[in-house]
């Protein structure tokens, strides 16, 4: 049996965990040899393990612009490190 991480967990803490839940559905379904049940189920699961990754990351991205500049999170600019085009 799988463990379950606590329902107050934040979804950044759970990030790495649903990613790799959602790689091994992905693994499943492209077998092949899921009936269309099992299918449909894993493809449900999969949307929300994908929802459950996209909060997390944005959640990372307003800790990251909280961290930049707590005043004004808003108008934090993404870092976009130098070339090195030679």
């Amino acid at each position: 049996m799988a463990k379950k991480t606590p329902e107050n967990a934040s979804p950044v803490a759970q990030f790495e965990q649903s990613l790799e839940s959602l790689e091994q559905l992905v693994e499943q379904m492209e077998t092949g040899e899921l009936s269309l049940e099992a299918s449909l189920s894993a493809y449900e699961r999969g949307v929300g393990l994908y929802r459950q990754c996209q909060q997390a990351l944005e959640q990372a991205e307003l800790r990251v612009r909280l961290l930049t500049d707590p005043a004004q999170p808003d108008n934090a600019e993404p870092f976009d490190p130098p070339s090195h085009d030679g």
